[in-house]
């Protein structure tokens, strides 16, 4: 028998929740197929047969929390491989010359009625959450319309398609017991998933444990935007990636951070923690909530490298694909607010970093230029950071570096 371990997790997740089995006991499975799902605070991982064989027991069940290297199960590889349907013609013809009992009519309907949900969830390249609830509720994929890029499947769509399917035709579906609020309005109780309650701790965390201030600038974004659009179709043809905004930001901060290094410290106990690498975090919102994948040695980036790796990171977490490895760390974060139509917010820190860089929506405003008002795509932006360690005069300068550097791009070319 071969043993289905819960994997190594990382020092910061002491243990994890298993979220759905693929497979149940007496199925043959293959080598790095996916068996169940285990849920974290920070990601989903997926736990693969080690090996091929039969899943001979499962021991622990669904909801179940388990930590590093305990047992989820049993392969038995020695077990034979199920045979395909196809049968030689002399086996074949031994089992013409036996009489067959015929199944019952209503049975053959029933069996052509009755879909087989596992398959075209585990087919389809869904989300966890997404293939749960496909897999939990029955349902038929090419049925549901994605809204998500590409026509993908959300998880939103499946609980539309869901109240949708339970909605009688001839009037609204009032609302089940379970659903009844205070006053019998209806309202809806869903528990929180372990990686939005590690968010909210997290952000008490943050507001409790640190001195937290905010300073805010803005920023011209001509200069950058006239860039991106002399070179982009050159910079698609060499890289096979757009230029976007978020590399400018991250080589901006890296030349900033350069310069004020007590941004891109920590606070451990009584110490002060210097990094002398740029570990650089970019928020993604997902389906599940928000996660932060780390650009490791950001500083030693082109701008092709750092969209690439933005790109890389942002499809891995809406995919559920983000090691633990890949969200552990970093020194420093950006979030951007903007792609969601912010046009000003305060960022919240991500402990133990000592500052976060806010980004928010580009627009057009009056501003004054040589003594003449002229219009110009401005940007505001926001830096909160842990004043226990960085001063208010080092927030702002490090805000001033950034927008001076992002105001004249050559000077990240230059580095001056």
């Amino acid at each position: 028998m071969i043993e289905v371990k819960v994997p190594v997790l990382s020092e910061s997740v002491s243990d994890a929740t298993l979220a759905q089995w693929h497979k149940k006991v007496g199925d043959y499975v293959k080598r790095d197929e996916n068996l169940v799902d285990l849920e974290t605070d920070k990601v989903m991982l997926e736990v693969v047969a080690p090996h091929d064989g039969m899943l001979a027991e499962i021991k622990q069940e669904s909801g179940a929390v388990v930590g590093s290297g305990e047992v989820l199960a049993l392969i038995d590889e020695n077990a034979e491989k199920p045979h395909s349907d196809d049968k030689p013609a002399a086996e074949a013809g031994d089992e013409k010359q036996a009489p067959r009992e015929e199944p019952e009519p209503a049975e053959t309907e029933a069996k052509k009625e009755t879909p087989e949900p596992e398959a075209p969830a585990a087919a389809m390249n869904f989300s966890p959450a997404v293939r749960k609830l496909i897999t939990e509720n029955k349902l038929d994929p090419s049925a549901i319309t994605g809204t998500g890029r590409d026509g993908r499947i959300t998880k939103a769509d499946v609980l539309k398609h869901i109240e949708q399917r339970d909605q009688p035709a001839a009037a609204p579906a009032a609302p089940s017991t379970s659903e009844v609020g205070a006053g019998g309005r209806p309202e809806r109780r869903m528990p929180m998933t372990r990686l939005r309650t590690r968010i909210a701790e997290r952000l008490l965390e943050a507001q409790q444990t640190t001195a937290m201030l905010t300073t805010f600038n803005e920023i011209n974004m001509k200069p950058v935007m006239d860039l991106r659009a002399k070179y982009q179709d050159k910079f698609i043809k060499k890289h096979d990636i757009k230029l976007g905004f978020m590399s400018f930001f991250i080589q901006a901060c890296c030349e900033a951070l350069k310069e004020y290094p007590v941004v891109n410290a920590s606070i451990d106990g009584s110490d002060i923690v210097y990094h002398g690498f740029f570990d650089i975090g970019v928020a993604v919102s997902t389906e599940r909530g928000l996660v932060v994948p780390i650009i490791r040695d950001a500083d030693q980036m082109n701008l092709a490298e750092m969209e690439q790796a933005v790109a890389e990171f942002a499809g891995k977490a809406r995919q559920g694909k983000l090691s633990m490895e890949e969200l552990s760390g970093g020194t420093f974060s950006i979030t951007n607010g903007g792609i969601f139509g912010s046009l000003l917010s305060t960022p919240i820190l991500n402990p133990p970093q000592s500052a976060i860089l806010g980004m928010h929506k580009i627009e057009q405003r009056p501003v004054v230029e040589d003594g003449e008002i002229v219009i110009r795509p401005m940007m505001y932006v926001a830096m909160s950071y842990d004043h226990r360690i960085v001063d208010g005069k080092e927030a702002v300068s490090f805000l001033v570096k950034v927008k001076d550097v992002l105001e004249d791009p050559a000077r990240m070319l230059l580095q001056v």
